[in-house]
């Protein structure tokens, strides 16, 4: 692997053509073959409606509070957490649009509608409405987003009657982030749940899919304020023992969407190096898939690889070897999204899903 960062390091070069602006239009760009959807679906349907093992992850302000998960997360109680439960969700509607004709499309559709009624829905705000202002902040809020975002541009009866369920929530998530950004000075430059820029594109993505100037306007604000001076991102320092999360490439893919692209080259030049890109040859090490931190490291290299081919897109290629460091991390961890460790399985097939769509 040493050699092979050295040829990266000799062979990465910048180019300076213009691009359009890189909200990219091909979600299902060639990554994903029907086998492999049909698996994952898989796992999803076998933990969305699990109700145990169980992490709620919330303040106690009484002993009032101490109720199942079903009942205090009507839609999204299973896959061990909410947000894991959020993804699973998306991950199957994603699927369902990509082969309506799946074997499964039938128990996939009746497992959603199980989830995804306006009743349920209207006990997830009213959980989100008490809760403590930071809860799920921001990666769950994320997700949620992003399955708003999947359920509106989908051309379906049913999914669309979803999203008309889900609106509600979406609409109060975003608001969260309206409210909340201005008051955040400092990003989040964690690997795991916390990190802002995983939060803010996701968001983003939603924001400019669904027209809602307000959020989309503040987030271009915020990532800006936020990132648009940093230079020489310190790739050597990742990764954490923890991460799912390359700090410096969700920054990078965030700057993507929000600045021009003649503009995002100039940034990008200033903040990775080839030499800062070819750490990436090396996809993360994951020692033991049954620690649930440790396997996070399979993630890692699940989202390393779809921020990598989303910015080998945005930069026309001109940034040579980003497909081949993409596609090494890719497939470091894709044999090992289905193991007998819930630790990983109940949450990297959403991971895996998007990557290969980023191809």
């Amino acid at each position: 692997m040493r050699l092979v960062s050295l040829v990266f390091v000799l062979t990465l070069v910048y180019g300076v053509s213009h691009a359009q602006h890189p909200l990219l239009d091909d979600p299902y760009a060639n990554g994903l073959e029907e086998s492999v959807a049909s698996n994952f679906a898989e796992i999803a349907l076998a933990c969305m409606h699990q109700e145990y093992p169980n992490k709620l992850n919330q303040v106690l302000g009484d002993a009032s509070d101490l109720k199942a998960p079903a009942v205090l997360h009507p839609a999204f109680y299973g896959c061990y957490d909410w947000h894991s439960s959020v993804h699973g969700h998306w991950m199957l509607i994603r699927i369902l649009k990509q082969f309506p004709d799946l074997p499964k499309a039938r128990l996939i559709r009746e497992k959603l509608a199980q989830s995804l009624t306006e009743e349920n829905i209207a006990g997830e705000l009213a959980y989100f409405e008490q809760a403590s202002p930071s809860w799920e902040r921001t990666y769950g809020w994320a997700w949620l987003l992003k399955l708003a975002e999947e359920l509106y541009t989908w051309e379906d009866e049913q999914g669309q009657e979803w999203y008309d369920h889900l609106n509600p929530l979406a609409q109060h998530v975003s608001e969260r982030y309206i409210s909340f950004l201005p008051n955040q000075y400092y990003p989040v430059r964690t690997g795991v749940h916390p990190n802002t820029a995983f939060g803010l594109s996701f968001a983003y993505d939603y924001a400019h899919t669904v027209g809602h100037l307000r959020l989309k306007n503040r987030i271009e604000e915020r990532a800006l304020n936020y990132y648009s001076k940093d230079q020489d991102c310190p790739c050597a320092w990742e990764p954490s023992g923890e991460d799912f999360l390359s700090p410096c490439l969700e920054e990078a893919q965030l700057m993507a969407r929000v600045l021009p692209a003649r503009s995002f080259k100039k940034w990008f030049k200033q903040f990775l190096s080839p030499k800062a890109l070819a750490f990436y040859g090396t996809p993360a090490d994951v020692s033991d898939r049954s620690d649930p931190k440790i396997v996070h490291l399979d993630g890692l290299n699940l989202s390393r690889a779809w921020c990598l081919f989303y910015l080998d897109k945005v930069l026309d290629g001109e940034v040579k070897g980003l497909r081949t460091i993409a596609e090494s991390n890719l497939q470091a961890s894709l044999p090992h999204v289905a193991t007998e460790h819930y630790e990983g399985s109940h949450w990297l097939a959403s991971f895996a899903i998007f990557a290969l769509n980023q191809k």
